[in-house]
């Protein structure tokens, strides 16, 4: 699904280059469980960042389902983004003065699916997420952080997009909340078939994906299997 081939990201400032990422060369095949971490600095964030169809890298290529994204227009990136990937980030992102279900059909409105099909979808995606039925009328912010981390992976699921980008998906729960959410992760990948993509600065945390790509100053030092 993902091959990254000799990836590099830099910034410049006038003649001040900073470089980001250097030579970034990896493949992820559909209905894989992988963790990108690595420190502060270390180049994961910039690398979602060209994974998620939100930046494009300065040198290499990215193909998404074969496809080269490496030099798709603003136009191309925003369809691929639509269409092919759910995100799923650390603040939520939910709309605080709507109901789970508004939060969750919202994409479905933007996709001009018909009206009468969007609460189903809705329903189905919070089903696959174990948010109990009686909450789905709740205002977002009346919810347990879990339960709005819960919303916004159904929210990502509605458009059945090929990817699942997760950006520190745990990182504003207590450990506790944090496990159910990383399962469910987990029960995504294993029942659905999945392919979701973590990325976190903690090492614990992408111990419970499948495979670990571990960053290091902008390249990769371990890329490993967690299973034995």
């Amino acid at each position: 699904m993902i091959k990254c081939v000799n990836i590099s990201k830099s910034y410049f400032r006038g003649d001040l280059e900073t470089k980001i990422l250097q030579n970034i060369s990896f493949e992820i095949k559909s209905g894989e469980f992988v963790a990108i971490t690595g420190p502060s600095g270390s180049g994961k964030s910039t690398l979602m960042n060209i994974i998620g169809a939100l930046d494009s890298p300065t040198g290499g290529h990215y193909f998404f389902d074969g496809k080269d994204v490496s030099n798709f227009s603003e136009d191309e990136l925003a369809l691929l983004r639509r269409q092919k990937i759910g995100f799923v980030f650390q603040s939520f992102n939910l709309l605080s003065r709507a109901t789970v279900l508004r939060n969750v059909t919202l994409p479905l409105v933007y996709a001009e699916v018909p009206s009468v099909e969007r609460e189903k979808i809705a329903e189905d995606a919070l089903r696959a997420v174990d948010l109990p039925a009686d909450r789905w009328h709740h205002l977002s912010n009346q919810l347990s952080g879990g339960q709005m981390q819960r919303v916004a992976i159904a929210r990502a699921l509605v458009n059945n997009p090929a990817l699942i980008l997760a950006d520190e998906p745990t990182g504003n729960l207590d450990s506790k909340t944090g496990q159910i959410v990383l399962q469910t992760f987990k029960d995504l990948n294993k029942k659905e078939k999945r392919t979701i993509i973590l990325i976190t600065h903690d090492r614990e945390i992408a111990a419970h994906a499948d495979r670990i790509i571990y960053l290091k100053d902008g390249e990769i030092v371990e890329d490993k299997s967690t299973k034995n």
